[in-house]
């Protein structure tokens, strides 16, 4: 198992936000957290990377623990993060923001390749990440998350707030990142968008885990979605 999430709880402050929230994804898996607005999807995107560090539980990724190991540290040891609000640079053009990315002179994802799957970001090299849109933030996102060339990537609700057709074009690369071998922990809203690219799912409600099933078994669960999700 490359991640395994173990009995984490974790606090904003005195507010208990996590409550005994375990989960495991496997090599080359796309596994997605779905959940309503304020379910817990972010905090436990947050928990597993390090920036919201669980006060019980822990989290282990190839078999080390790395509960409350700080981001930095976390992501060299190949775990990459796509945060719900982006956080492009706005000062530096696309190239800029991608070699903020970088890691090392080797690996599978260079310019190159990033080009080829996000042509558009070809188009805007010299452009100044402020003056993209929201869509090509986030491909700018994903793609200076992939440029440090991670082996599990942590997508929080990428699909949000975007165009349908910008929605395509990012589930369309999630299928790419798991043609790679790549593992993907996904946080969304848009239970179309999970259901169509993912393996499993985990349903996360109030801070706690309420389902867990594949793909599959969630879309004939009506009863589940209608409860959870509200679909």
């Amino acid at each position: 198992m490359q991640l395994e999430v173990r009995g984490i709880n974790t606090y904003y402050g005195l507010s208990h936000i996590l409550f005994d929230v375990s989960l495991e994804v496997d090599q080359g898996e796309v596994v997605v957290l779905l959940g309503r607005n304020g379910a817990g999807k972010t905090t436990t995107m947050r928990s597993i990377m390090g920036l919201s560090a669980p006060k019980q539980g822990t989290v282990t990724f190839k078999g080390q623990d790395i509960t409350g190991l700080p981001p930095y540290k976390t992501a060299r040891l190949g775990i990459g993060f796509v945060p719900e609000d982006r956080r492009i640079f706005p000062d530096l053009s696309v190239k800029a923001n991608l070699d903020v990315g970088r890691r090392g002179t080797s690996g599978r994802w260079t310019y190159e390749r990033i080009y080829k799957y996000f042509p558009r970001l070809e188009e805007l090299n010299n452009r100044r990440g402020g003056f993209l849109s929201g869509g090509e933030q986030q491909m700018l996102t994903i793609a200076r998350t992939l440029m440090g060339n991670p082996e599990l990537v942590l997508l929080d609700e990428p699909s949000e707030g975007l165009a349908p057709i910008i929605v395509k074009v990012l589930g369309d690369f999630i299928d790419v990142m798991k043609q790679e071998g790549l593992t993907v922990l996904l946080s969304e809203q848009n239970v179309k968008f999970a259901l169509k690219h993912s393996d499993r799912a985990y349903i996360v409600d109030n801070g706690h885990i309420k389902y867990h099933g594949t793909i599959e078994e969630l879309a004939k669960d009506e009863d589940i979605k209608k409860k959870y999700l509200a679909v």
